[in-house]
This record gives structure tokens, C-alpha cells and sequence, in this order.
């Protein structure tokens, strides 16, 4: 029995959900406008202010495919409506980004800066030195620009060095112990 599956999706005023014969659901907001093809053995309904997602057989695949559809749904509506963000740390030193115009620079110990233009629907900023703020719309966009801007310089674990999520935790390792 799928949980998440089974709960109806509320939309919040100015939030318009529609779905197509394809199973083509297009969520319109405030913020903006995303679409996902949904399986479509999956039926998707907009029953008022809620959107409810039905499965046709209890199968394993009727049922992960399931949880994932109302999921997808619920996450654009989401977005549209608050949008996402992921914050990055950079910690080193002489590590620090900056903002110009559309391109994020960042030195992260290279001979070289690093400039990142913004993909389209994804927005950068760095508030200060040693923060960077990934937003959008699309959760799975948002989540992974942040990645590729991490995959930079990961943390290591002697020092801690390298750009990290805010909150995460970097295993610390013990360095070399002298010879005696």
C-alpha cells in the first residue's frame, strides 16, 4: 500500500494543474511553469483545489511508479509556488566566490578561477565570500547544479577543505603521526 501515493495534493490559490491525454501534467504558478510525463498506467485527476493519483493494479511496479508520480506532481507544485534553494559553503583558505552578471566565479585553490554561467531556470548567488545559493523552480535542476558546482573541490577529510551543503557533515580523519 503506498502512503505518500495515496494523499491528494492540495493546490494552493493561483496554482493550476492540468494533464493531458499523454498524462502530460503542465503546473502553472507564480514563480512559473514546469511539465512531467507521468506514466501512464497512472491516472492523474484534478478533483477541484486537489489533484488525486490513482494506480490501476496493486503490481510492485503499479505501486512504486505509484508514490513516484504524486511525488513528481507534489514537488512541482512546490516549486512554482515557493521554489527551491540549496546553500553551498566554501571553506579554505583564500576559497571565495563571487557574482558577475549571470556567471559565478569562484577560486578554489586552481591557477585558474572557475566561472559557472547559470543554466536556464536556475539562479546564483553568493550573499558573502564564502557562500554560494543555488535557486529555481525545479527541484531536480536545483539539486543538481548544486552538485556540479560541489564536484569542484569536495571537502576532503584532513582539513575539511572544499565547498560543502550547509549542515553537512565531513568526516574528519587523523593525519600522519611522526616518526620517532
Amino acid at each position: 500500500m503506498s502512503r505518500i501515493g495515496n494523499k491528494t495534493i492540495a493546490l494552493p490559490a493561483g496554482v493550476e494543474v492540468k494533464v493531458d491525454d499523454k498524462n502530460l501534467v503542465t503546473v502553472k504558478g507564480p514563480k512559473g511553469e514546469l511539465t512531467q510525463q507521468i506514466d501512464p498506467r497512472i491516472k492523474v485527476a484534478v478533483e477541484g483545489t486537489e489533484v488525486v493519483v490513482t494506480r490501476p493494479t496493486d503490481n510492485r511496479t503499479d505501486r512504486a511508479q505509484h508514490g513516484l508520480s504524486r511525488t513528481l506532481i507534489f514537488n512541482m507544485v512546490k516549486g512554482v509556488t515557493d521554489g527551491y534553494e540549496k546553500k553551498l559553503q566554501i571553506i579554505g583558505v583564500g576559497y571565495r566566490a563571487e557574482k558577475k552578471g549571470n556567471k559565478l566565479v569562484m577560486n578554489l585553490g586552481f591557477s585558474h578561477p572557475v566561472e559557472m554561467e547559470d543554466p536556464e531556470g536556475i539562479t546564483t548567488e553568493a550573499p558573502d565570500a564564502n557562500t554560494v545559493v543555488v535557486k529555481g523552480v525545479d527541484k531536480a535542476l536545483v539539486g543538481n547544479y548544486a552538485a556540479v558546482i560541489r564536484a569542484w573541490r569536495k571537502p576532503e577529510p584532513y582539513k575539511g577543505k572544499g565547498i560543502r551543503y550547509e549542515g553537512e557533515h565531513v568526516r574528519r580523519k587523523e593525519g600522519k603521526t611522526g616518526a620517532k
